[in-house]
């Protein structure tokens, strides 16, 4: 809702709420003798006189004093205003009706004084006062949060399109590695892995632009790269995948997974020792459960591929877009690198 809708919605109430305080007198009176004149002399004039200081203190006195910190100010402005209105309402009454405000008399025990008339007038006069600076103090309020959560979203989207950037370079560089790899050894599995490349290339370009995409499409990017991964690698490293088949579709944040399998790539794979990556998503209903077990083969200081960059983007993407819906565990057992990822979309 934009800040114009906010302002006709805003009128509109307090048009309503003054038609009703407007109306209610002359209803609950009707049917009454002289009821439009009561009307007229109890309830109309006075109110007509709320709603001129209700607006001075909405739309000028509030904004100019209270919220500048001019309180003293603030108080004279409407003393004096309530002073006036006071006077005004009582030659009004005297003007059009003849009704006076008693003077005190000694001799009069049972009829109430000068005094009480303008003492009560004081405290009605008073009641616009308080609601406007009520009315005025929430909606500032609400104004407040309104850009306050404007803010974290722009901030928050901000970072995510950060960390979208880093993690597209850093994948496609890993992938460019693999292919460098393969050049002198295999230069037909090199092609190959350009031909590979494309289509990743192509899906991340193109179908990771929404906040969104489908978990079907997701699956067959990892599929995609665990393969093009496989072709980097001999027999000694075993590599295992089990993904279901959607029965339903599934929307989730893209590339979501991949920082989780490429570092069990980085950290799993020996050039000496047998090597073995397991990956097991499975689905219950709106419940993602996605898992890695891989060997667990530690990089020097010195190997800057084990920098784990992918990783902390993908906690600060869980965090900023799954708060309170992901649970994330990952611990050494028995020398295997064990992830687990639970989603809830």
């Amino acid at each position: 809702m934009n800040f114009k809708q906010n302002k006709l919605i805003i009128g509109f109430l307090h048009i309503m709420i003054w038609f009703v305080l407007f109306m209610l007198p002359y209803l609950l009176s009707s049917g009454q003798n002289q009821a439009i004149k009561a009307v007229l002399f109890f309830s109309w004039i006075p109110l007509f006189l709320y709603s001129i200081i209700f607006y001075c203190n909405y739309f000028v006195l509030i904004e100019r004093f209270l919220f500048s910190k001019k309180i003293i100010w603030f108080v004279i402005a409407n003393l004096i205003l309530i002073t006036l209105f006071i006077w005004a309402n009582q030659s009004i009454k005297e003007i059009f009706f003849d009704f006076h405000v008693p003077h005190n008399d000694k001799n009069d025990d049972f009829r109430p004084s000068r005094s009480l008339f303008i003492y009560s007038d004081f405290i009605l006069f008073s009641v616009p006062v308080v609601f406007s600076i009520a009315v005025k103090t929430t909606e500032r309020w609400i104004k407040t949060e309104v850009e306050r959560k404007e803010a974290v979203t722009i901030k928050l989207e901000s970072e995510l399109q950060h960390l979208k950037y880093q993690l597209q370079p850093h994948f496609f560089f890993n992938s460019l590695n693999n292919i460098y790899s393969l050049v002198d050894t295999s230069p037909e599995q090199a092609k190959q892995t350009i031909h590979s490349l494309s289509k990743l290339m192509r899906y991340l370009l193109y179908q990771t632009n929404d906040e969104k995409v489908s978990l079907k499409s997701e699956i067959q990017f990892i599929v995609n790269y665990i393969e093009l991964m496989k072709l980097r690698f001999t027999e000694n490293t075993k590599i295992e995948y089990d993904f279901p088949v959607l029965k339903t579709d599934l929307q989730v944040v893209p590339l979501l997974f991949i920082s989780l399998i490429e570092n069990a790539f980085k950290h799993g794979v020996s050039a000496s020792q047998q090597s073995e990556i397991i990956f097991k998503m499975t689905i219950d209903e709106n419940r993602i459960d996605f898992s890695i077990k891989n060997h667990n083969f530690p990089k020097t200081e010195s190997d800057k591929s084990g920098s784990g960059i992918g990783l902390q983007n993908m906690k600060k993407r869980l965090k900023l877009l799954y708060p309170d819906k992901h649970e994330f565990n990952a611990a050494v057992v028995d020398g295997f690198f064990i992830v687990n990822l639970t989603l809830e979309t």
